[in-house]
């Protein structure tokens, strides 16, 4: 209740708008609209504290490959494929969340509240349970027509450096600032095995990655086995090792000391291009806070459609008229 309080003040004090999107978008058409999402957050984080980092990832995947549209949502059926067929989509969760969000706000307010906007609203809310800052969202927008699975192939893996990520994220209109930001949503989330494994001594012959600590190399071979004995496909490590159920800046605290689990997460603290963004960020917690809101903003703005654009779908896995092929 305190966390909606907090939220009901953001909204209708504090008006913030970019382009067609703005703070409290549904307050006359459906002024119960944040709140009730806000309320199956809870309801879901009670249960399951991950639930933070599916959220976040979620409205990642759907943002960041071709607009903020809830395309990420579409089911695939027998003649259509989907996002979600993608090989990067496939361990994505919060699925359910946002449905139950969509069947309350569908009895309430019929064909108002997007579920792009559901999403992007529901990561907010967990990022805030998870002491994070509660920061204002956009909303407006609306929902795509179009999911396709190949776009995702475009998602940059966690093996790539930092000038190939920046590549990807500069072509969405996002800086270096904004990409050293995002990535800090690591700080709650975790990693199978397999994304990481090429870097453990285990499955190289021995040989200790110079890029990471050897206490946090040891740590890892005994969850993910070695080449011969790989004992941790469906193990998923926490990314930050000290707090990883917090909205922090210890993401940023641990890459800085050689203690980055994914490639591209110690990358960050080693490129010359990004390191001083990672340090600052490493002492100053309230600075990443402010400039992820900036990020979030930005990224919740990739190509979303607005005014008459789209639809609002009655339920948040098909489109309203399905396509017939």
């Amino acid at each position: 209740m305190k966390l909606i309080i907090i939220l009901m003040i953001f909204f209708f004090v504090f008006p913030l708008t970019l382009g067609e999107l703005t703070v409290g978008f549904y307050g006359f058409t459906c002024p119960q609209a944040e709140s009730i999402v806000s309320e199956v957050v809870q309801s879901y984080y009670q249960n399951d504290n991950t639930i933070v980092a599916a959220l976040l990832r979620l409205h990642y995947h759907d943002c960041i490959v071709d607009g903020c549209d809830a395309s990420i949502l579409i089911d695939p059926t027998k003649n259509r494929t989907s996002e979600k067929d993608a090989e990067a989509n496939k361990t994505l969760r919060g699925f359910d969340l946002i449905d139950d969000a969509k069947s309350v706000l569908e009895e309430e307010c019929p064909e108002t509240v997007s579920c792009a906007d559901i999403i992007a609203i529901a990561t907010r809310d967990a990022v805030a349970l998870a002491n994070g800052k509660v920061y204002r969202v956009l909303t407006g927008r609306r929902d795509g027509l179009i999911s396709n699975a190949s776009k995702a192939l475009l998602i940059p893996g966690p093996f790539v450096n930092v000038s190939q990520a920046l590549k990807f994220f500069n072509s969405k209109g996002l800086t270096l600032e904004d990409m050293v930001t995002l990535i800090g949503a690591h700080t709650v989330g975790c990693s199978k095995c397999s994304f990481f494994q090429n870097r453990l001594s285990s499955f190289n012959n021995g040989e200790i990655d110079p890029t990471m600590d050897p206490n946090l190399d040891a740590m890892l071979v005994k969850k993910c086995g070695s080449f011969f004995n790989p004992i941790g496909n469906k193990t998923c490590v926490f990314l930050d090792q000290q707090t990883p159920f917090e909205f922090d800046n210890g993401f940023y605290n641990q890459i800085v000391e050689n203690r980055g689990i994914l490639e591209i997460d110690q990358q960050l603290a080693l490129d010359p291009s990004s390191s001083d963004l990672v340090w600052s960020y490493a002492r100053d917690n309230l600075r990443f806070w402010d400039n992820f809101e900036i990020a979030m903003r930005k990224m919740g703005s990739i190509g979303v459609l607005v005014g008459n654009e789209g639809e609002i779908r009655r339920n948040c896995r098909a489109f309203n008229f399905p396509l017939s092929y």
